[in-house]
């Protein structure tokens, strides 16, 4: 049974496709989204719904999450990650961040 990821961020653009890109592997599916009205790809309940972890780059993106899709996260687990807008897509800082903070949800 594969683990479904949902990253998010603001706009997906930079943070969260990158994060879907490196982490999609056999056993793992993951998906990303933006939580501003501008996102290349604006969340929607159904992405929710299908997510088994549900993962934030800040804090103020689980704000924002709570408050416009509180009902939609009754029962779902979701993490800040704690990784600032500062990088480029598929940055290898990023990356690099973005997988030692993730290992642990990987297994």
């Amino acid at each position: 049974m594969s683990k479904r990821l949902l990253f998010l961020c603001s706009r997906n653009r930079l943070r969260s496709p990158t994060a879907e890109a490196i982490f999609s592997r056999p056993g793992v599916e993951t998906d990303s989204a933006g939580l501003s009205p501008d996102a290349a790809a604006i969340l929607s309940p159904e992405q929710i719904e299908w997510a088994d972890l549900i993962l934030v780059m800040e804090a103020v993106h689980r704000t924002r999450l709570n408050r416009d899709f509180g009902p939609n996260l009754k029962g779902k687990k979701v993490v800040v990650l704690g990784i600032p807008d500062d990088f480029d897509f598929m940055d290898q800082e990023l990356v690099k961040l973005l997988e030692s903070k993730c290992a642990r949800y990987l297994s």
